[in-house]
């Protein structure tokens, strides 16, 4: 096999599985297309798996070739192209493998649903085909359509209990603030194709950039205005602040569709592409720093939004908006390599984490309230022991690998001496201790203390996907551990959740392995060139750590939440009552929401029907079309008054005609 044929399979086989199990899903039934689905995504994972060994033991070089060209117009290609490298080869493998963990999971998690079954599967197999484009495109019109087919595939997926009234609103929300992202993508796209070489392939408008450097735009710098154009669609699609609103009411899909949005895939897009538009980026001090800050801003105060959800998903949602946020301060700090290396230890111990909270509801006969929870780890040790693995190589634990990505992304921002660096960095560090804080919360309150369940009473209802089921365990129930093809998904990803930030972080930050992929201007940003000089290994991570104030932050967060929610499970609501302004400004989202739905959602409103009246009815409709057509029809009925059937009616205005010709051309020569 050559390697276009390779990269061809490890992208259409997912395809493959989703339109068997789509449209052929009543044919070949349930088993049939989580079969077809989860060998599809399993043989791209191998592939992947082979092509990034290739780049390690350096039998693969770097693959930059067009599959097809599907438009050409005014000179410009339009192609279907796929670049690998290292950059590639780590995505597809994080991308393919826990997509993998999400499909099988997915088995035991929608065991039950009696409708939507092979649907689910054929959407989740097609999210995992639109990031592989994605990831994979040599051009910007192949990330655009990949970029595209993601929020198309995340809305369906999110709006999966169609006839639930919430689920329709979270995924119109999704679809219309990625809209906003995706409107500054395409305009920065758009500058790329009409000042950068007049071509779209990455190669040619990184070649191309010398020749626009200084250039301005409506007296910007041309390259400041792209950078940030195109920084706009990452903030959509990896939920930076302000357009983070989608992510957490994204929830209201099924568990595995949250973590594969939220681990791995679609939320990484844009650091995916900030990263492989180094080149450009390196090259506009001014976009680096407002991402940096845009980072910052993000990673503290969603984490703070974490600290008071009672939902086991809101809490893990609003981590993963905190961790975006600390790989968009690292892209900003010119740390490329250290916000990939993140995204991929996030992409493990984030699923993990979502995939042992859905464990959890199904233990808790999918309740999702962690107030109706405590003491799980007695009935479900597995599900117990992988997600206090995820907890602790979330906080940044030594050893784990959350903890080798974290510190390297606060050590960066450390270093850097951008405009705005000093607030960044207190923010990343306040951002330890709130990670930690909500983090073991939700652990405590899911696995230790009472067992709340029995102390509350629980109405039998359906929320309109379970056909009826009741919601919650009654006062005599107990939890269940989950089924093994929910549980071994579990252990297999807890597996690099434990190991491999130790493994790979020298190779991958201070080795060879972005070498000539990722450009980064050590004379401008020299904060991984001091970051190398300053790194001894991941053993010698480990004992710098107990002499900077990283680590005891994290404990700080941990003994905390253990304080309130198991010493003195009292404390909290007497301090939510105390602080009520505070609490009510966090549970209110910093009334964003707020302030979206009003001055946007029902300005537009309010505009268009203004424009509607206005423009539509009163100048269009009123005016042009049906004005017209009375203006014609009243003066052809006057004129219609003038056809009498008479002879001399008709000689008499022929006389005065005549008159009126004579009196024309002598008025004519007397002006003269």
């Amino acid at each position: 096999m050559n390697d276009m044929s390779l990269y061809l399979a490890i992208a259409l086989i997912p395809l493959a599985g989703s339109l068997l199990a789509g449209l052929f899903g009543n044919k070949i039934g349930r088993a049939g297309a989580h079969t077809v689905t989860i060998l599809g995504v399993a043989v791209s994972a191998v592939l992947s798996a082979y092509v990034l060994w290739g780049f390690i033991n350096g039998s693969r070089t770097k693959f930059d070739e067009n599959v097809y060209t599907w438009l050409t117009m005014g000179g410009i290609d339009f192609s279907v192209g796929f670049l690998v490298d290292t950059l590639t080869a780590m995505m597809m493998v994080v991308v393919t493998s826990v997509s993998l963990m999400v499909h099988i999971y997915t088995i035991g998690y929608m065991h039950d649903e009696k409708v939507g079954y092979q649907r689910f599967f054929s959407y989740i197999s097609l999210f995992t085909f639109s990031m592989l484009m994605l990831v994979m495109s040599n051009n910007f019109i192949q990330l655009f359509f990949g970029w595209e087919a993601v929020g198309l595939v995340s809305y369906l997926l999110i709006g999966f209990y169609f006839k639930r009234e919430s689920a329709i609103f979270a995924n119109l929300k999704a679809f219309l603030v990625n809209r906003v992202g995706d409107f500054g993508f395409i305009l920065g796209i758009g500058l790329v194709l009409a000042y950068f070489g007049g071509s779209l392939r990455y190669a040619d408008v990184f070649a191309y950039l010398p020749n626009v450097v200084g250039m301005q735009i409506f007296g910007w710098d041309l390259i400041t205005v792209t950078c940030l154009l195109l920084f706009v669609g990452a903030m959509g699609k990896s939920a930076q602040f302000p357009l983070h609103v989608w992510l957490p009411d994204s929830m209201e899909g099924p568990t595995p569709i949250s973590a594969l949005i939220h681990a791995a895939t679609m939320v990484t897009a844009g650091l995916f592409m900030v990263s492989r538009m180094s080149p450009i980026y390196e090259l506009s001090t001014t976009a680096l720093s407002v991402i940096m800050v845009i980072g910052a801003i993000t990673a503290l105060f969603m984490g703070f939004l974490g600290t008071i959800q009672n939902d086991i998903k809101r809490v893990v949602a609003y981590s993963t908006l905190s961790q975006l946020g600390y790989m968009t301060v690292a892209l900003g700090v010119s740390a490329y390599s250290i916000a990939m290396f993140h995204v991929m230890t996030h992409a493990f111990f984030k699923a993990l984490l979502f995939l042992a909270a859905g464990s959890a509801i199904i233990g808790m006969h999918h309740d999702q309230d962690m107030r109706h929870m405590g003491n799980l780890k007695k009935y479900m040790p597995i599900t117990w022991i992988t997600m206090l693995i995820g907890n602790l190589s979330l906080i940044g634990t030594p050893l784990f690998s959350g903890f080798y990505s974290k510190d390297s992304i606060i050590e960066a921002v450390h270093f850097s001496d951008l405009p705005g660096s000093g607030f960044a960095y207190f923010a990343v560090l306040a951002s330890v201790f709130v990670t930690a804080f909500y983090a073991f919360r939700q652990y405590f309150m899911v696995f230790h203390g009472k067992e709340k369940w029995r102390e509350i009473h629980h109405e039998h209802h359906s929320d309109g996907h379970d056909d009826g089921h009741h919601h919650g365990l009654g006062k005599n129930d107990n939890p269940h551990e989950s089924p093994w093809v929910v549980t071994l998904p579990l252990v297999l990803l807890a597996i690099p959740s434990l190991m491999i930030g130790y493994v790979v972080i020298e190779p991958m930050l201070y080795g060879d392995f972005f070498k000539d992929v990722i450009y980064v201007n050590h004379e401008a940003h020299p904060v991984m060139a001091q970051m190398k000089e300053a790194f001894h290994g991941p053993l010698a991570m480990v004992s710098h750590s107990l002499q900077t104030p990283v680590l005891y932050l994290a404990i700080g967060g941990v003994v905390a939440a253990w304080f309130l929610y198991v010493q003195a499970p009292h404390l909290p609501a007497k301090i939510a009552s105390a602080f009520s302004p505070i609490y009510k400004l966090l549970d209110n989202k910093y009334y964003l929401d707020v302030i979206y739905f009003n001055v946007f959602a029902k300005g537009s409103r309010a505009l268009g029907n203004f424009f509607w009246k206005a423009i539509d009815t009163a100048i269009i409709d009123n005016g042009l079309v049906n004005g017209s057509a009375k203006l014609v029809g009243g003066i052809a009925a006057q004129v219609r008054k003038f056809q009498t059937g008479f002879i001399y009616t008709y000689a008499a205005f022929m006389v005065f005609g005549v008159l009126a010709l004579i009196v024309t051309f002598f008025w004519g020569l007397f002006v003269k």
